[in-house]
């Protein structure tokens, strides 16, 4: 059974980075071919999809996003971070993260193998 956990700060204050860790059990996230993603969701908006880290460490950001998103890994704790630059009050968000089979990048939940539980983060003064 693969497991992922969100983990990070609940609070981040505007102009500053958002920093998310999601650790992976029961997989390697060195496996070909599956993808590891970052999505969230603000109350009332559609979940947003943000961006993945490929098995072979390849990166894909959603075009909205791409010029304040990094993500990253470190494959001997078989984690991946990401990364939110400038957070303001609109990042407010749950924030997840997930595993598919192939690059998806539509965001649709179903697409997904695998996902946390979120974790919310507001940014705020």
């Amino acid at each position: 059974q693969v497991l992922l956990q969100e983990s990070g700060p609940g609070l981040v204050k505007p102009s500053q980075t958002l920093s998310l860790t999601c650790t992976v059990s029961g997989a390697s996230i060195t496996t070909s071919y599956y993808y590891w993603h970052w999505y969230r969701q603000s109350p009332g908006k559609d979940l947003e999809y943000m961006g993945y880290i490929g098995y072979s460490g390849s990166t894909y950001y959603s075009p909205p996003l791409e010029s304040r998103t990094s993500i990253s890994r470190d494959t001997s704790k078989n984690q991946f971070t990401l990364q939110l630059r400038s957070v303001t009050p609109e990042d407010t968000a749950v924030y997840y993260c997930a595993r598919s089979f192939g690059p998806k990048t539509s965001g649709y939940i179903a697409e997904y193998d695998s996902r946390g539980q979120g974790v919310q983060v507001t940014v705020s003064s």
